[in-house]
Order: C-alpha cells, then structure tokens, then sequence
C-alpha cells in the first residue's frame, strides 16, 4: 500500500523539504545586497544632513532585576558612524557572496539589523535615554495580533485555503471578547467567545472556498467588508446604548512569572506579560511542533501541496481543510481578544486597523512556516513600538514617517527580503473528491 511520505531533510532545521529554497536560485540572495546597500546609504545620508551631538543613552535594567545592569552610554554622532560602516562592511560581504554564487547566512540580514538599529537609535535619540526593556516588551505585546493572525494564515494555507479573511476574524473576535467579558466579567470567557467568532468566520469561509469552490481571496475580501459593517452597526445600535453593562470589559493584568520575571534584561521583556502573551508562547510552540513532527501536521501538509495523492491513500481533503480552517479561524480570533481585553478595556469601530493584512504579509515573509511567520510579526511589533518611543523621546524623524513605518516594513519585507518565497502548490485550488 501507498503512503505519503514528507521526512525533514539532514539540513533543512527539522523542516519540511518544502521549505527548503536552494540557495543558488533564491531571488533573495540576489536582493539582500541591494537592499542593505540602500538602508546603508540612506543612514548614512541622514547623518550627513542631520548630524546630532550629544549622548544616547541606552538603559537595560528595572528597579526589580535581580542584577542592576549598567546604563550605556555612547556619543550620538560618532556611534551612528561606526554603525554606518559595520552595514558598509556587510553589504559588502552579502555582495561577495552574491557574486561568488554563495548562500547568503542569516548572520548578515541579522547583524545588519542590529547594527543599523543602534546607529539609527543613537541619532535619533541624541541627549535623550532609550529603555531597552520598554521598546522589546512593547514589541511583543503590539505584536500579539499579528502573531495570531500569521499562525492562523500558516494552517489555512497550510491547509491549502488562502485566509484573506484574517482581518475579519480579528474584528470579531475583538467584539465577542467585549461583550461576553462584560457580560461574564471575566476576561477568559471573553477570550474564548474570541476564539469561537473567528471560527465562525472561518467556517464561512470554508463553506463557500471548500464546498462551493468561490475564489477564496474574493471570498476573504467580502468576510472583511462584511465583519466591518456588522460590528459597525451591532456597536452603533446596541454596544453604545448599552455601553456599562455590554461595552465595559476587565483587561488582562500584566502577571509576572516568579523568578523568571526578574531575570536582567530578558525577564521584563519576556515574563512580565499578560496572560495572553503567556497563551500566544504555548500556542505558537504547539502549531510549530504538530504541523513538522505528528501525523495531524502530516495530513495538514499533504492536502495543501497535493491533495489528489492525499485522496489516494485515504486522506479527506475537504475534512482536513475544514478542521484545519476552523483552527486557524479560532487561533486568529485569539488575536482578536488583545484589542477589546488588552490594548483598551472595550471595543470601538474598526479597531484592529488592517492588523489582518499585515498577519498575511507575515504568512508570506515566513515563507508559510509558524517559527518564521511569528518572527516576521514581531519585526512588524517592533516597528509599531518604534514610532510611538521615538514621539515620546521628541525626535527629529518626521511623526508621519513613523505612523507609516510598520507599512513600509512590511513593502520592504515582502517584496525584497523574502526573496523567492513558494506557497504550498495547492494553496487557492479547490479540491473536488472524486
């Protein structure tokens, strides 16, 4: 008998082979140069027309860390230099590798970020003081949705559904977390009322993509339009009439893990959190581990890269696709609970802000793997962190150039840094069992 085989290979990270890209026809060992070369330029270019002097001064410790590590303290000018050519020095190195047909290691895109990002820092918060700590754990918290949001679009796709359909389920996982936390008081009923709106959603979805074979992006599109109007009209006619008793949630506290918590640097960051950033580490574990290393992840793959084989030996393509879209849509509702339980104790209009469309764009930077797909929300996360502790520091980066930054993140990632990226080669095609 047949079977469906899908073994890791020795030098793919425990991942499948397809998500392996041979390095010689990856496009993004081609790009990386000439996108780290501009990044470099154009600090360089702002430190030419805006020098600054003065002190940065970076500062890693809490009052509670067990070890109170020192401030640091560099010249603004001279340090935003020195990182200038540290990116210099790797954009030459990633060009040395382009022309000698090497792979490009994931040190260099790294490193460069890195050193780009304290050169960029030092300018632009001269004479002022950046906490490490608030800018990282800001991070991971505004990254919460866009996490969610990414793993559900992983398994939909996975699956071979496109789930265009992120931002609505957010949406409305963000308005029955509100409502049945203020009816329940308790922000745990909200966060599972969350989770069963975004299956709700995803079933729609997979009742017209999977059953009745509509274009699943036309169908994810109309879900959006059609979430944002019903939960603009349920919080206009019953939520603000009705604002005590249905509109008025608990938020997550932040909980602090024991010992963990107070860790020098990494324990605020990481472990003092709310619940929910506590559920979204299980979460992205389990999703990681169950679709590489169980049988459930196995058939999950099958049905997204080649359904009819999957049929063959006694796999329901329609069945997996329709579990494996309601876990996606209820994992993405998840997400949702941050904006009405965390973010604000409430829901207001159109509240996720696309927050949907940038969890796809994470999919795709990911290259359809939950590890890369999260890391790719939490680059997003911190740009979003970024611009709002730049306004605070009053820097001379223009407040518009930091409301698009997240955006212009994203363009970058998508279309440059990812590279040639190949969705499963199911992934939209609807599958007739014969």
């Amino acid at each position: 008998m047949s079977t469906v085989t899908d073994q890791p290979t020795p030098d793919s990270g425990g991942l499948a082979p397809d998500t392996v890209v041979t390095p010689t026809k990856n496009a993004g060992a081609r790009k990386l140069p000439i996108i780290l070369g501009v990044l470099a330029l154009g600090l360089a270019v702002v430190l030419l027309r805006a020098g600054h002097s003065g002190d940065t001064t970076f500062r890693l410790a809490t009052d509670t860390d067990f070890v109170s590590l020192p401030d640091i303290v560099v010249p603004s000018g001279p340090t935003a230099w020195i990182m200038v050519v540290v990116c210099l020095a790797l954009t030459a190195e990633a060009v040395r590798r382009m022309l000698g047909h090497l792979r490009q290691p994931m040190w260099i895109p790294v490193g460069f970020a890195v050193a780009w990002m304290v050169g960029f820092l030092s300018w632009a918060a001269a004479d002022g003081r950046i906490l490490i700590v608030s800018l990282l754990g800001g991070a991971i918290a505004l990254a919460i949705p866009l996490v969610f949001g990414a793993l559900g679009g992983v398994l939909g796709e996975r699956a071979g559904v496109v789930n265009i359909a992120i931002d609505g389920q957010l949406l409305l996982g963000a308005f029955a977390a509100a409502i049945t936390a203020s009816l329940t008081g308790s922000p745990w009923a909200g966060l599972v009322a969350a989770a069963v709106a975004g299956a709700l959603v995803a079933l729609v979805l997979g009742l017209f993509a999977i059953t009745y074979f509509v274009d699943q992006v036309i169908v994810g599109v109309v879900l959006n339009v059609l979430v944002v109007g019903l939960t603009n009209f349920m919080f206009r006619q019953v939520l603000t009439p009705n604002a005590d008793s249905l509109n008025s949630p608990d938020r997550f506290p932040r909980v602090p893990i024991p010992v963990l918590g107070d860790i020098p640097l990494v324990g605020p960051i990481f472990f003092r959190q709310t619940a929910l950033v506590y559920v979204l580490y299980i979460i992205v574990a389990l999703v990681a581990w169950a679709l590489y290393r169980t049988r459930w992840g196995l058939r999950v793959r099958a049905v997204g890269e080649h359904p009819k084989a999957a049929d063959t030996v006694g796999i329901k393509v329609n069945r997996t696709r329709y579990r494996t879209i309601l876990l996606a849509g209820a994992i993405a509702g998840l997400g949702g609970a941050y904006f009405s339980l965390v973010s604000v104790a409430g829901f207001n209009r159109e509240m996720t802000g696309g927050a949907g469309y940038i969890a796809l764009a994470a999919v795709i930077f990911g290259k359809w793997d939950p590890i890369r797909a999260t890391l790719a929300a939490l680059l997003f996360g911190f740009a979003s962190n970024l611009q709002g502790v730049l306004s605070v520091l009053g820097s001379p980066v223009p407040s518009q150039f930091m409301l698009m930054l997240p955006y212009v993140i994203t363009i970058f990632a998508v279309a440059g840094l990812v590279g040639r990226s190949r969705p499963p080669a199911a992934d939209g095609v609807p599958y007739k069992q014969q």
